[in-house]
């Protein structure tokens, strides 16, 4: 009554029916997972929604984030998973503060951030999605401004082209869109194809258009100002396609010069020696114009890929830092981080030892370091191998700071394994001596007093009188009773610790077991009040560890109330279950022990010696969790300590109504 008044309230059970649905959807997209990665299935099944949000570091990634939180609410329990692309020669524009606000933001709203390195941003954004069986994609509209689509169509454009029938693109509004990229926050020595292909165009269409312009619209320009335009054009080919295209425009550019403007006209030979060391003027500075281009770029490549590492090796960090050690999540995150198909952690006793694998991810990892595409060793007898695709060599360095921790999280989790035997160690050894202990003492208290009563009673110096031996064997037997009650409790404590318990479950009627467990009490009637009704319904148990579970509960009742009150027996019927409550008026437990009181060997408060080895609340504990019931410890109303022995009803058979 208690709780239903108190707990099963209406706010309580739709809370506990999400967390069911929870748990169910969990754990069936687990089963999926596995299903998938062992048939290789590359179609995305939609299980559950599961929704990626595409990041590109810029502030409408808040807004994005918002809105798939707000669909993945609507999709009763679906995931949604934030993922930040950045190129592997370390161009980005993304800003580093703004990706770790939105880290925080999709933490706090319950989803996962990622970063991925990939080349082509739709292509890599895609594999992701059809990596992780999404099941939509939420993309920011362009920041591009109108003028800009003159090159291309833009990632929301081809990830809603190539997304196909099983992904859903949802492009999202934003105050960012159409303002423009801005500058981008680094260049990479590598420029992009693009830029190449246009310095040459400059370097080689360019001067050929202005040779014709000249020569056509306006011949008397003079050389000096048509030197100086050719080494505009140098400077624009180095400045968009680097050394190469800017040394060609240079070279073409002083042939054209002297074939069409420096005299003799249209001969490779010059008169003037005053026009000779201007064109030589002229190639030494396009030349130098270039180089300083080309060293420039270099030099932000190197920035715009240190950048890049410090941000993948910052999450690492961040990782580590909130406690997420286990191996398969960091894998996982390596396999994501290098766009790979599977990566392993494979390990060796010494050289000549075989490899095994420590842990992996992916499916069908490789077996040996030599059969990766990619390996990264961790001392000698470690390694951590990729298969999916060959890798730069400057991507290496970040790989490195992956296999270490790696190999930190894998020393940590055995540490952990070892620990927690250590704990079972030091579990038993403590039982041991507890055992040996009440070996020591309460076993031999009882056996103390056989061996006195019988010594007595074979002595010939003494004529004991009847009521004298009368006495002498009830001091035995009573005795023998406490041996076999202490004996039964070791042994049944040893059956539940080595899991020998094997309960035989069948419809009982609890006027079979109860009276049977009071059995063993000296005097039943005279300690015990009993009360069990009659239209109980019938309950699933077995019947002999019931009985035993029953009788250490009232044995420990009796055993600490007041010799003038008797302990309360009774049971009622709740809903599904039968409830037997074991009532004392004794000096009760505060909250703080009633769970130690079931552990084995505990016996709380000053209990005297030779009231037992504290093992009969543990033993009625394990009975009855092995039946599929529950054994709770409440306060009685007024002082003393009341014990709820909750089982479950026959199915089909509830409880008559009250």
């Amino acid at each position: 009554d208690a709780a239903l008044s108190n707990y099963f309230r209406p706010g309580n059970l739709t809370a506990l029916r999400e967390l069911a649905l929870l748990w169910v959807a969990d754990r069936v997209d687990e089963y999926l997972k596995e299903y998938r990665n062992e048939h290789r299935v590359s179609r995305i099944w939609g299980s559950r929604e599961r929704i990626v949000v595409g990041l590109t570091g810029g502030p409408e990634g808040r807004t994005l984030i918002r809105r798939a939180a707000r669909l993945a609410e609507k999709g009763a329990g679906g995931e949604v998973l934030a993922v930040y692309i950045s190129r592997s020669d370390g161009l980005t524009a993304a800003s580093p503060k703004e990706l770790t606000v939105q880290r925080t933001l999709v933490e706090d709203l319950g989803g996962t951030f990622h970063h991925v390195i990939g080349d082509d941003v739709p292509s890599a954004l895609l594999a992701f999605a059809r990596g992780v069986n999404a099941t939509q994609i939420v993309l920011g509209v362009s920041r591009r401004k109108a003028w800009q689509y003159v090159f291309g169509p833009g990632v929301s454009a081809t990830v809603a082209r190539e997304s196909g029938p099983d992904l859903d693109v949802h492009l999202v509004t934003h105050d960012e869109m159409g303002k423009g990229r801005g500058l981008p926050g680094a260049h990479g020595g590598r420029l992009e194809r693009t830029r190449v292909v246009r310095g040459w165009l400059v370097g080689i269409l360019g001067p050929v258009l202005l040779t014709l312009l000249l020569d056509l619209a306006a011949p008397e320009v003079g050389l000096a100002n048509d030197m100086l335009l050719f080494l505009t054009l140098t400077v624009g080919a180095a400045l968009l396609g680097g050394l190469w295209p800017a040394l060609a425009s240079a070279v073409f550019g002083s042939l054209l010069l002297n074939w069409f403007f420096t005299p003799p006209l249209h001969h490779f030979s010059i008169a003037d020696p005053k026009n000779i060391v201007a064109i030589v003027i002229f190639v030494g500075v396009a030349v130098a114009v270039a180089s300083v281009v080309d060293l420039a770029a270099r030099r932000t490549h190197q920035a715009a890929r240190l950048r890049a590492e410090s941000e993948i090796l910052s999450f690492l960090a961040g990782s580590v830092l909130r406690g997420e050690t286990s191996l398969d999540a960091l894998l996982d995150r390596v396999r994501e981080t290098f766009a790979m198909e599977s990566v392993a952690l494979l390990e060796r006793e010494d050289e000549v030892a075989p490899w095994t694998c420590a842990g992996s991810v992916g499916p069908a990892p490789v077996c040996r370091p030599e059969d990766a595409e990619v390996d990264m060793p961790v001392g000698d007898d470690m390694a951590l191998a990729l298969s999916g695709r060959v890798l730069p060599a400057e991507d290496r360095r970040v790989l490195a700071a992956f296999a270490a921790q790696a190999a930190v999280v894998l020393d940590r989790q055995r540490l952990q394994e070892e620990a927690g035997q250590a704990h079972a160690l030091a579990e038993g050894n403590r039982i041991r001596t507890a055992l040996l202990a009440a070996v020591s003492h309460d076993l031999r208290t009882p056996l103390a007093g056989i061996k006195a009563a019988v010594s007595s009673l074979r002595s010939d110096d003494v004529a004991w009188s009847e009521e004298d031996v009368a006495e002498l064997l009830a001091a035995i037997e009573e005795g023998a009773d406490r041996l076999d009650n202490l004996v039964g409790n070791l042994l049944d404590m040893s059956r539940l610790q080595t899991g020998t318990v094997q309960p035989l479950i069948r419809a009982i009627d609890l006027e079979e077991v109860v009276p049977m467990a009071l059995s063993g009490l000296p005097d039943p009637e005279a300690s015990v009040l009993l009360d069990i009704p009659q239209r109980l319904p019938m309950v699933s148990v077995d019947k002999g560890l019931l009985e035993r579970a029953v009788a250490n509960v009232v044995e420990n009742a009796v055993k600490y109330s007041p010799a003038t009150t008797r302990v309360l027996v009774a049971a009622s019927a709740m809903a599904d279950r039968v409830e037997i409550r074991v009532v004392d008026r004794g000096p009760g437990v505060p909250d703080e022990a009633k769970d130690r009181i079931f552990e084995p060997f505990q016996r709380y408060g000053d209990a005297p010696r030779g009231a037992g080895v504290g093992l009969g609340l543990a033993v009625a504990r394990g009975f009855t969790e092995a039946i599929g019931g529950i054994l709770t410890a409440e306060d009685t109303p007024g002082g003393g300590l009341t014990m709820v022995l909750s089982l479950r009803c026959v199915p089909g058979r509830a409880a008559p109504d009250a």
